[in-house]
């Protein structure tokens, strides 16, 4: 049994953007204030290759597996490895589909992601999804201008989760990671389209967050100095002083949910477009 403050790892696995299972799974999660959930999303999974991937990672945090899956093959082999590792597993949608098929006595198509009209929206979403999952954590920096919303911030900001977020909205979203001792790549410097925010977080709320990873990657604690208390208020700082010089918009995330911060940006943006519109 988990204890107050106690953090596990929540697996969400689609063949579809994720979304279905990011809002079931984030509506239960809420209705457990004490315990935090450390999510792991991998959406448009469709073969298996794919799933290999999110297996091994399974495998090396197990957890709650959540999935919205229509491929028999698939299910069977994540229902397998769930079972072999002990980690439970539930399909969000195999139990209405059941009870559709009852009482209409009918069979499903079976068609992947048939819950999205497939029009211009749906594939926004998806462009926007490929683009933030290949330019998250600082890689394929010459491809941020191509970005509507790009977030810098030092680590545990939520930067991921939140990208990820954005994107299922049709947001194409970068995220660069802020590390003292490294120069922020050149492109952030003269970066034109997007809007770019900076994820800050008080030094208390980022040192309790990584102690917590940590902890759940089985590493001790120590005096690192990625929890050293100094360090971490050197990071903060230089991060602020960042932004400063650039003209980043500064969002404290301290105290925000991943949906609370997604809806700011999204307000940023919309100022901001505006304001671009009336000029």
């Amino acid at each position: 049994m988990l204890t107050d403050g106690s953090y596990f790892h929540l697996h969400l696995v689609s063949d579809s953007t994720g979304e279905t299972l990011i809002t079931v799974s984030r509506a239960v999660a809420a209705q457990y204030a004490n315990v935090n959930a450390v999510e792991h999303v991998y959406p448009l999974v469709r073969s298996q290759k794919q799933l290999d991937r999110v297996l091994q990672e399974i495998e090396e945090s197990p957890g709650i597996v959540l999935f919205t899956l229509l491929e028999g093959e698939l299910v069977a082999r994540l229902e397998a490895k769930c079972q072999e590792i002990n980690s439970p597993s539930l399909s969000i949608i195999g139990p209405v589909m059941q009870l559709f098929e009852a009482y209409l006595g009918a069979s499903t198509t079976g068609r992947v992601g048939a819950q999205h009209t497939l029009n211009a929206e749906y594939f926004k979403r998806i462009d926007a999804l490929n683009y933030s999952m290949m330019h998250d954590d600082g890689q394929h920096v010459e491809g941020l201008e191509e970005a509507d919303v790009v977030l810098v911030g030092v680590s545990r900001t939520s930067k991921t989760p939140t990208s990820i977020y954005l994107a299922n909205r049709g947001i194409r979203t970068a995220n660069v990671p802020l590390v003292a001792g490294i120069p922020i790549p050149h492109q952030l410097e003269t970066l034109k389209k997007p809007l770019v925010v900076s994820l800050h977080a008080s030094p208390e709320r980022l040192i309790q967050v990584r102690q917590n990873r940590l902890l759940s990657l089985g590493a001790g604690a120590g005096n690192d100095s990625y929890i050293d208390r100094q360090s971490v208020t050197d990071e903060v700082l230089l991060a602020r002083k960042l932004s400063a010089k650039y003209g980043w918009s500064l969002l404290d995330v301290t105290r925000r949910s991943i949906e609370e911060t997604a809806a700011a940006i999204m307000k940023l943006l919309a100022d901001r477009q505006r304001q671009r519109m009336s000029e």
